[in-house]
């Protein structure tokens, strides 16, 4: 029987509960497709730093690349500044697991929770590839006279040949194993960020008319793109992005999928250690209430799975999560579903 370790930080707020959900699918689909997930659990998040006043050990990265996958529940304390653990757990983890792929893909379960008019499953129905190692998040740039009348901020923008190809080529080859309309579009602001997105769209061009003559190459300005979103989602397959634009196009994805409930997403080294987690916060005014949506927690171990090989356990949850959406859930809004997150965690494992 294979068996897989696994790696389990509940974090904080309602990130523990909606990870306990994302367990008990995970521990059904094991069951049912005979293979074996081992948790080791952390406690890296808010609670934890209140106490140690420390944010994340220097041994975490090296104990955490023994795992081939960590299941992330949520950061974010009130009683911790804002950008403390979010920096100093979530992004020093995706650079220093050198997790440069962040998957997020965008699917319409039912209409009925769809804000766009008219629009059905088969028309909200992408992915996009956001480059997660790069761009604005590198921390470069700095202050001089802070504080005073003079002050100048600096926030640079750091783009690689080689971080910028090998997304590039993650996104050609996702774009070709997804095999829908076989349409990559990149997306940026060539017109405006002329030396960053030159870089982005020389490579885009010459790494696909060479390597991937199967794929059509598409290019929409980020703006343009997320008016598309909201008009005809319909016209996309695969969207590859910097760091900072994919950062926000797929908040405005995780709306037109539902809401946040249910939008998952992965933090992808194909090589190495891979996080997955559900893309909302840690909703702490919900904490112990029993009312989150565990969904997008339980779909996060689903992208787990197909990150791991166990490509048909995956399809199953996903299809188990489809029919209590369509069939059970009157909302995906916290404490709108009809059900408790516990409840919802029961129908999706007893649906598979």
């Amino acid at each position: 029987m294979k068996s897989y370790d696994i790696a389990v930080i509940g974090g904080d707020g309602t990130g523990p509960e909606v990870v306990q959900e994302a367990i008990k699918v995970l521990e059904a689909a094991t069951r049912k497709f005979s293979f074996r997930l081992n948790y080791t659990h952390y406690d890296f998040g808010g609670a934890r730093y209140l106490r140690t006043h420390e944010v994340l050990p220097d041994s975490a990265a090296a104990e955490l690349r023994k795992f081939p996958a960590i299941l992330l529940g949520a950061i974010g304390h009130p009683e911790v500044k804002p950008g403390i653990l979010e920096k100093g757990i979530l992004l020093r983890l995706r650079f220093e697991l050198e997790q440069y792929i962040n998957l997020r893909p965008v699917k319409l379960y039912d209409e009925r929770f769809c804000p766009l008019k008219d629009k059905k499953p088969a028309d909200v129905d992408f992915v996009v590839v956001r480059e997660n190692n790069e761009g604005l998040y590198t921390g470069a740039g700095g202050f001089v006279f802070k504080g005073t009348a003079n002050e100048v901020a600096v926030q640079e923008s750091i783009n690689t040949r080689r971080g910028v190809e090998r997304c590039l080529r993650y996104a050609f080859e996702y774009t070709r194993r997804r095999n829908k309309a076989k349409k990559l579009t990149l997306s940026g602001k060539t017109n405006v960020l002329t030396y960053a997105f030159d870089l982005w769209e020389r490579a885009f061009h010459e790494v696909g008319a060479r390597d991937y003559p199967d794929i059509t190459r598409d290019y929409a300005h980020v703006d343009a793109t997320t008016m598309w979103f909201v008009k005809n989602p319909e016209w996309f397959d695969v969207i590859v992005t910097d760091n900072m634009f994919g950062d926000i196009i797929t908040d405005l994805g995780a709306m037109i999928q539902g809401g946040m409930g249910i939008a998952a997403g992965g933090n992808i080294n194909p090589a190495g250690t891979s996080m997955f987690e559900p893309i909302g916060g840690s909703a702490p005014k919900y904490t112990g209430q029993g009312v989150i949506n565990p969904l997008a927690a339980i779909c996060a171990g689903q992208l787990m799975l197909d990150f791991l090989g166990e490509r048909t356990a995956a399809e199953a949850i996903e299809t188990a999560v489809i029919g209590v959406v369509r069939q059970k859930l009157k909302s995906l809004a916290a404490g709108k579903m009809g059900y408790s997150t516990t409840q919802v965690g029961d129908l999706v494992a007893a649906a598979l």
